[in-house]
């Protein structure tokens, strides 16, 4: 093999990875699986797709060995073949926020719409808060996803059992909400909500994925 010949070679199979990962279903897919296996209904349920084409975004992602595939009796699940792929969004995710404008613009009037007052903190302050013992740190994310894995200290608060038991919570703490990472709007809903109640409430900027690779 010459030298071009092994260049193209090289770059051919790395365009293979760009291409699978440069579709936006397929992205949430690759944040969605982060925080675990899903099965293929699970997935199509939270990417709001249909289950032929969530089957054929998983090929995809499969094809260019991202992803990998586990049985559970008659259930087939896919899971990312390992943190290295997460990684990998999240160096696209910061460069995309970085380069493109028009990232930043969205979040940012999405938040607004949420909640005027709504406020993020990183996990850095988040550290020296909970050694003070200064905030509430609630996990919005699915119990499912909760119970596989989460920062130590979080109570499992679902939206909807937020809603059910916010009469429990302490409002002179400043209560924290995370969920799967920055574009998740699981916290940001649970935010707003708090906030519209009289609440010292504010956001995570990360994820639980992203707070353990800190780790």
């Amino acid at each position: 093999m010459d030298k071009r010949a092994f260049k193209d070679a090289v770059y051919t199979e790395l365009a293979k990875v760009a291409k699978a990962m440069a579709n936006p279903v397929r992205l949430e897919i690759i944040d969605l699986l982060a925080q675990g296996p899903f099965s293929v209904e699970q997935i199509a349920h939270y990417t709001h797709q249909s289950i032929a084409n969530t089957s054929q975004h998983l090929q995809n992602l499969k094809n260019a060995r991202l992803v990998q595939i586990s049985k559970q009796g008659n259930f087939v699940y896919y899971s990312l073949l390992g943190t290295d792929v997460y990684k990998t969004w999240m160096a696209l995710r910061e460069l995309g926020i970085h380069c493109n404008v028009e990232v930043e613009k969205v979040i940012a009037d999405f938040r607004q719409g949420q909640s005027e007052n709504l406020q993020a903190i990183d996990a850095n302050t988040l550290i020296t808060l909970l050694e003070k013992e200064e905030v509430l740190l609630l996990d919005v994310r699915p119990e499912e996803e909760y119970n596989r894995g989460h920062i130590h200290q979080a109570l499992s608060m679902p939206l909807e059992q937020l809603k059910k038991e916010m009469k429990t919570l302490d409002k002179n703490k400043t209560i924290v909400a995370y969920c799967r990472g920055p574009f998740c709007v699981y916290a940001d809903e649970a935010v707003a909500f708090l906030l519209k109640h009289g609440f010292k409430a504010m956001r995570l900027e990360e994820g639980y994925l992203e707070w353990t690779l800190k780790e």
